[in-house]
């Protein structure tokens, strides 16, 4: 029941926002992976980010996909909390227990030994229109507890202006995903995880290069 839900939701809802209400472009879309275990991370401007991820993954492959979020904003309420468990596959991570003893990984350590196909946000949280904040070694723990592993970088373009934080009304700007060859922990790490975190946010912002302009729809 809750996969037939995960479906209904991309299908009548991620998908006709991300092709009518932001004409969302895909580039790269045949290094989307099909199955995990994988890590995909990409850069972070808006909540819709989740929804225009949610969009891209095919049908089939939607029940493995699990996207990490920040469980003060995606667990505010019973609701909420349910539906981004449920229906987005949200891995909540309480970013205020860092630092405290509490391994914050540890249900994203399990996704991929189940095989999942998890989604992060490396700067942790959104940042400005159009800006790429500073990356967290989140990633880079994760690749090396699992060196073969690839992780899919994806930039995505315009989400920031469609839905600017601290706002609640979605602007018809369009959106470019750009899916990018995976990388790994050995060939771009150098056994470090800040040059690793490095490398990742370097290739990212170099996809940005391939997407398409800025237009309003």
């Amino acid at each position: 029941m809750i996969d037939l839900l995960r479906k209904a939701i991309q299908i009548f809802l991620a998908r006709p926002i991300a092709k009518f209400v932001i004409g969302m472009d895909v580039i790269g879309r045949d290094n989307l992976p099909t199955e995990g275990p994988v890590i995909v991370a990409a850069n972070h401007n808006s909540h819709i980010d989740t929804l225009i991820l949610l969009s891209l993954f095919s049908t089939k492959v939607l029940h493995n996909v699990r996207q990490v979020g920040a469980a003060d904003h995606f667990l505010k309420t019973r609701m909420m909390s349910w539906i981004s468990i449920n229906i987005i596959g949200m891995i909540p991570i309480h970013r205020k227990k860092a630092g405290q003893g509490e391994d914050l990984l540890a249900d994203s350590r399990a996704a991929l030994e189940a095989g999942r196909i998890l989604v992060v946000f490396p700067e942790g949280t959104r940042g400005e229109a159009e800006e790429m904040a500073g990356f967290k070694t989140g990633v880079a723990r994760l690749a090396k507890d699992f060196p073969d592993i690839p992780v899919v970088p994806i930039y995505i373009q315009g989400a920031g202006r469609v839905l600017p934080r601290g706002s609640k009304l979605l602007v018809p700007f369009n959106c470019t995903a750009v899916v990018g060859e995976p990388i790994n922990w050995a060939s771009h790490s150098d056994n470090d995880r800040h040059i690793f975190m490095e490398n990742l946010k370097v290739t990212i912002q170099e996809l940005s290069t391939e997407a398409s302009p800025l237009r309003w729809d």
